[in-house]
């Protein structure tokens, strides 16, 4: 047991006999290396969840803007759904602004037609503002839609030959919703 004790004592004596500050140096860098990273982290995850949240806002205020609120949660969370299906990209904002060929127009379409004009909504406008407030929610899981599974919808007043297939899970306001 000698040995050991040995090896304390010089470990102690060691310890206390030399200079400490190349070790608080390499403390204060990493410490204010671990905050700065973090800062920066945290900072891009916001700017991201903004953009995401932004880009379904828009959908929902182009998609469904006049429909009852119910209507416009199931519009979001037919686009979340989307970004989480492995048959459409993963990102909210490339599932919005999606474009696939048609052959039989020659050229590529927008999966939501509103993508393809240049309109924008006022910022300031209250359709806007409860988008934003829907999409948020849609977004934090904090609404409770009745299109959890949905990956498509149309408006009732149309019957797409894509729809011939899908089996409707809800009708809300104007849109039909299918899995």
């Amino acid at each position: 047991m000698k040995p050991i004790i040995d090896f304390r004592f010089r470990l102690f004596v060691y310890w206390h006999t030399r200079s400490k500050i190349p070790l608080v140096i390499v403390s204060i860098v990493v410490l204010v290396s671990s905050l700065l990273f973090s800062l920066i982290y945290s900072s891009r995850n916001d700017v991201r969840i903004t953009k995401d949240i932004t880009c379904l806002a828009l959908n929902v205020y182009h998609e469904a803007r006049g429909e009852p609120k119910a209507g416009q949660y199931a519009v979001a969370q037919v686009t979340l759904n989307r970004a989480k299906s492995k048959h459409y990209p993963n990102d909210i904002c490339d599932v919005v602004f999606q474009k696939n060929w048609d052959k039989r127009r020659q050229r590529y379409v927008s999966a939501f037609s509103w993508t393809e004009l240049d309109s924008r909504p006022s910022k300031k406008s209250k359709t806007w503002q409860q988008a934003w407030d829907i999409a948020e929610s849609a977004y934090t899981g904090t609404d409770n839609s009745k299109t959890r599974e949905a990956l498509f919808y149309h408006a009732n007043y149309i019957r797409p030959s894509w729809s011939r297939n899908k089996k409707p899970v809800a009708r809300i306001g104007k849109h039909i919703f299918y899995n």
